[in-house]
């Protein structure tokens, strides 16, 4: 199967597994936000274990083949460019916060419509996915995997919270399922794009791959790790870091199995 093959699979694989955390919200609410926590724990360890032990070796293994490069500046780069992205978003638009806690979404508006900024701002993170998950497949078919297992694990959190501010906004669950499947195939043209062009600019995949590192990196401290602090039950917290680890633990046996399996990096 051939590289393109397999970057169009996994974006779509990723992009429908994505979208089952949406789903369990329009079916059953109260039991979606519930374990909203639980499964943003798991991302955040899935995220830092993919960044810290597949983009980053691989990163810092292309970039000494080219004669060397500073990949912790590019992390940086990454981390920062994407935060710049997110205050641009949040001042630009007024931005509205929304948050899990307990059995509620509580969702602050500060614009008249939260709706077409949840669209956009979904749809360009899932561009983002995309051109992630088809960057590391050029790299090799274990790291997209990989990278492709760390993308639906945040993804999932993310699209229940997606899904429960435009339910909240009146729009009907039909509608909510079909702008949410329209806003994932963004994944998929991210993916061909990068696909596109990474032919044509392999000496960069070292950078490509470090500020997709530090974008794992900036999702996991900043959006999903701060939940388990501000979560006021210790047992709930501490199932939380169990989680977490658990997350880590699972991209690292991804890794292992994969290559036992003779897919060679």
């Amino acid at each position: 199967m051939s590289i393109l093959a397999y970057i169009i699979i996994f974006t779509l694989i990723g992009s429908v597994v994505a979208l089952v955390g949406g789903v369990i919200l329009l079916v059953r609410e109260k039991f979606a936000i519930r374990i909203s926590h639980y499964l943003a724990s798991f991302a955040a360890g899935t995220l830092l274990g993919a960044a810290f032990l597949d983009l980053l070796p691989h990163a810092q293994e292309h970039a000494e083949e080219l004669g060397g490069m500073n990949i912790a500046l590019w992390v940086l780069i990454g981390f920062l460019f994407f935060f710049l992205i997110e205050r641009f978003i949040l001042w630009f638009h007024h931005y509205h916060s929304h948050h899990l806690h307990g059995h509620t979404i509580e969702v602050k508006k500060k614009a008249k419509s939260v709706v077409p900024l949840v669209v956009l701002g979904d749809s360009f993170h899932n561009f983002l996915d995309g051109a992630v998950i088809a960057a590391t497949f050029l790299v090799s078919i274990p790291l997209g995997i990989v990278t492709t297992l760390a993308v639906a694990a945040h993804e999932i959190p993310q699209e229940i919270g997606d899904f429960g501010i435009l339910i909240h906004q009146g729009i009907k669950r039909g509608k909510v399922l079909l702008i949410n499947f329209i806003s994932a195939l963004m994944a998929l043209i991210g993916a061909l794009i990068t696909y596109a062009i990474g032919q044509s600019i392999e000496m960069f995949l070292p950078i490509l791959l470090s500020i997709a590192a530090g974008f794992f990196i900036y999702i996991a401290a900043s959006d999903l790790i701060p939940e388990i602090h501000n979560e006021d039950k210790k047992i709930v917290a501490l199932f939380e870091t169990i989680l977490l680890f658990l997350g880590v633990l699972i991209i690292w046996a991804a890794i292992t199995s994969l290559h036992l399996l003779g897919f060679s990096h």
